[in-house]
């Protein structure tokens, strides 16, 4: 284990949710790290839940506007355009609150997952930073303020894809088709690798049983299978594919099966099945592996989300939500079993422009952050009954800084509040930022 590099985040700045306070005093001796391994989140009737609600879409992308110069300004700096009744606040910036961690220069955080389970869920937010080497997972405890550096290895490279896992672990992803750095445990996989952290040991442990890719979106379903992405595009640099791992034994992902989504259908909507791949050839390239049992591919997907009937009070069927970001089209995949049903959710929506992170709130509204400067959050009204095309998509948000990108999104458990990062802002400062943008109370 590492020692952790640690600096204190002022208070005065610091977003505490009030379930996470609780929690610590209530239990003065919890250490700062480690949240204990616990069930996974139960089913809660979304009226019990907090939510951001409806909105007056905003009418266009925001106008550019002049970044801060100095360090002294981001103490007011409110990058996003948002409707009337929503508040923005940075809770952490590079520059100001902590060193860099990772790479040689900026931070890059991208992905952001919570603790979602055990006593103190809620109050750690694990961060993953897409540098090109000597990546970095760090954590800050909302309580206290204090970030940690939770791993860092010279041979990590544009970690991306973050998950908690259902039995109280932390899984990190690369994002490479090819890597430039390999494993020395893992010496012959070709691309990118999965990390399971345990926070009993803190120690990393790659698990290429998962399969060698370039890793993005990472999301489990009610029954511990473990669902990704190859951000990849077919006939150009690997499959595009979608993919299932089932584990042979729960919340075990030293061993299982990897599976490709395949579509019936040319047109790549409506039924599907999960075609099974070589086990060995997984570790190496599952890419080579999808593309060899005829997988379906689509332009880049990147991140996914999933509503299942146990999770953050959502009811129904096992549905999935993949972003494929150079095609513009944000995927619904109904999974049932060995087979699945896929139809486009988003599509063709003006204004829209490389859909990138995926986040669901409480109501199962899908929020669509944009892979581009100056980039856009947009919301996908649920589809209602067994509808498979989203009833309405409307523009959430909009970064008036032209320099800066969106990464990241994640709500909390009660719904209230959205996590984004904001990459390099401040144009030639290039402050990396995490903010919470939430719903003013009445």
């Amino acid at each position: 284990m590492h020692k952790p590099h640690a600096t204190t985040i002022p208070l005065r700045r610091l977003f505490l949710p009030v379930a996470a306070f609780l929690a610590a005093c209530s239990d003065p001796t919890l250490p700062v790290l480690g949240p204990t391994a616990g069930t996974a989140l139960s089913g809660v009737p979304a009226a019990s839940y907090g939510h951001h609600g409806d909105f007056d879409p905003l009418p266009s992308s925001a106008s550019c506007v002049v970044p801060p110069a100095t360090l002294a300004e981001f103490g007011t700096y409110q990058p996003f355009v948002l409707p009337a009744g929503y508040t923005q606040e940075i809770i952490l910036d590079e520059i100001g609150d902590f060193a860099p961690v990772a790479g040689t220069s900026g931070n890059l955080p991208d992905m952001i997952t919570l603790n979602e389970t055990g006593r103190r869920s809620g109050r750690y937010m694990y961060r993953t930073h897409e540098v090109g080497s000597n990546g970095a997972v760090t954590v800050t405890d909302l309580v206290t303020g204090v970030t940690t550096l939770v791993d860092k290895q010279p041979h990590y490279e544009a970690l991306d894809g973050i998950v908690w896992t259902p039995w109280g672990t932390l899984l990190f992803a690369e994002e490479r088709i090819v890597a430039s750095l390999p494993d020395p445990a893992v010496p012959g996989a070709v691309g990118g690798l999965v990390y399971e952290w345990n926070p009993a040991t803190g120690v990393s442990t790659a698990r290429p049983a998962v399969g060698a890719r370039s890793h993005e979106g990472l999301r489990f379903d009610s029954k511990g299978n473990l669902y990704g992405v190859s951000e990849s595009t077919p006939g150009v640099n690997g499959s595009g594919a979608i993919f299932k791992f089932v584990p042979d034994r729960r919340g075990n992902l030293t061993s299982g099966r990897l599976y490709a989504l395949k579509v019936l259908d040319p047109s790549r909507t409506g039924a599907a099945v999960w075609v099974p791949l070589d086990r060995d050839a997984v570790r190496i390239n599952s890419d080579a592996a999808a593309i060899a049992a005829g997988a379906t591919g689509w332009g880049r997907p990147e991140d996914v989300e999933i509503v299942t009937s146990n999770s953050r009070g959502h009811g129904g069927s096992n549905v999935m939500y993949v972003a494929s970001t150079s095609e513009d089209l944000v995927l619904r995949v109904e999974l049932k079993g060995d087979k699945a049903w896929v139809s486009n959710f988003v599509q063709n929506v003006p204004g829209l422009n490389d859909p990138d992170n995926l986040a669901l709130d409480p109501r199962g509204n899908l929020y669509i952050a944009e892979d581009s400067p100056a980039g856009d959050i947009w919301v996908a009204k649920r589809a209602a009954g067994q509808q498979r095309v989203a009833s309405d998509v409307a523009r959430f948000a909009s970064l008036s800084d032209c320099s800066a990108e969106p990464t990241g999104i994640y709500f909390d458990e009660s719904g209230r509040t959205l996590y984004v990062n904001v990459q390099h802002a401040g144009g030639p400062l290039a402050n990396d930022l995490t903010m919470v943008i939430r719903r003013e109370r009445h």
